[in-house]
């Protein structure tokens, strides 16, 4: 879709290769985590919502060819991370997960198994000419669901990556994550759209159940926002 600026010739494929533990723990060096991001333009001008349905078919398919769903998890959340500038939660991530990245980038990484996984730049970073939505474009979007009142009624924490602090919530057991999202816009302003939400060290996604993330009154949720305008953020990192 878009090619990365710098001294990578290409953008490398969304894939995994299989490779042979004794030689490539011989060969490959693992680095930190590099404290920047990819800059690419794409090749087809992409919305904000474009970019998302991109990134949500990648991570839906990839784990369905070859490697281990465990690792696809950790490097999703990763990207994520890194994406909003969190990189020791990042790199937490990467380490504890075992993965190794010779380059310093989650463009080139691997598991202690010695499998490649390889991430396309668009799920690292977006693109320099990425085209602001406005919000009335998004807010019948975060009408179309129904607030629902299954299931029983819990208090979870949720702390904010903007700021650190806890917001305690009451949200129910039989409702979406997205449903949620919507009871923490009301009490902080923040649109579903910019919320991801990690427990137990996966991403839960909007069609997940409460119940299915297995929260209950007392746990903590970690809320990673992201920017208003993140076309902006990133051109201010380079």
């Amino acid at each position: 879709m878009g090619g990365c600026f710098g001294t990578q010739q290409s953008r490398p494929s969304s894939g995994i290769e299989s490779l042979d533990g004794t030689s490539l723990n011989q060969t490959r060096k693992n680095q930190p985590l590099k404290h920047e991001k990819p800059k690419w333009k794409s090749d087809v001008p992409l919305t904000g919502g474009q970019l998302h349905s991109k990134r949500d078919e990648f991570w839906d398919t990839a784990p369905a060819f070859e490697g281990r769903k465990e690792i696809w998890d950790a490097l999703k959340a990763a990207a994520y991370a890194a994406e909003t500038n969190d990189y020791a939660l990042a790199q937490a991530i990467i380490d504890g997960a075992n993965i190794s990245l010779p380059t310093g980038t989650l463009m080139d990484c691997y598991d202690e198994l010695g499998n490649r996984y390889q991430l396309p730049v668009y799920c690292l970073s977006v693109p320099i000419n990425l085209v602001e939505e406005t919000n009335e474009s998004e807010s019948p979007a975060a009408e179309s669901e129904p607030w629902s009142e299954g299931g029983e009624e819990i208090t979870v924490k949720f702390r904010l990556s903007t700021c650190g602090k806890d917001t305690k919530l009451a949200i129910r057991t039989g409702e979406t994550v997205l449903t949620s999202k919507k009871r923490l816009q009301v009490v902080e302003g923040i649109d579903p759209s910019r919320q991801r939400w990690y427990f137990g060290g996966r991403l839960l996604h909007d069609k997940m159940k409460i119940e299915e993330a297995k929260l209950q009154s007392g746990f903590v949720v970690q809320v990673v926002v992201t920017p208003l305008n993140p076309s902006i953020t990133e051109n201010q990192n380079y």
